[in-house]
């Protein structure tokens, strides 16, 4: 089978904000781009910034959504950390660490872009809890 490759479009107000946090910040590769939307590469996923003329409000928690990077080297995950800090991106959540000793462990922290889209990096210590671990009955926080 060949990769597949995620695709997500959200929302923002201004393209030339959205390449400067998403390429500059984050060092996703630009693509294709208007003057209303832009394409963007973040690890070799699609993402598509939209201009919109709704309001943008931030939300309250980090739940219902939220995206991003599950990364399957710990090294990576600190390097986007410390990319991040360098790069002064706002953090909605400080990392931390979820679990530790079980199954399920992993850390992670969110950053909040300028339009207040969330997204989350984190990194499991055990593969097998990305998508299975069944027996385990966390999914997030508690609200």
């Amino acid at each position: 089978m060949n990769p597949t490759i995620f695709h997500l479009a959200f929302p923002i107000s201004n393209v030339a904000q959205a390449k400067a946090y998403y390429a500059d910040g984050l060092g996703c590769k630009v693509g294709r781009e208007t003057r209303d939307a832009v394409i963007l590469n973040l690890s070799g996923h699609q993402l598509v910034a939209h201009v919109t003329k709704e309001p943008l409000t931030p939300q309250r928690g980090i739940y219902p959504r939220h995206f991003g990077l599950i990364f399957t080297a710990e090294s990576d995950w600190e390097a986007m950390l410390e990319r991040a800090q360098q790069r002064q991106l706002q953090f909605y959540q400080e990392p931390k660490h979820r679990f530790p000793g079980q199954l399920t462990e992993h850390r992670t922290f969110f950053l909040e872009d300028p339009f207040y889209n969330l997204m989350e990096f984190k990194y499991y210590a055990h593969a097998e809890a990305i998508f299975g671990v069944r027996e385990y009955a966390e999914v997030g926080d508690s609200p």
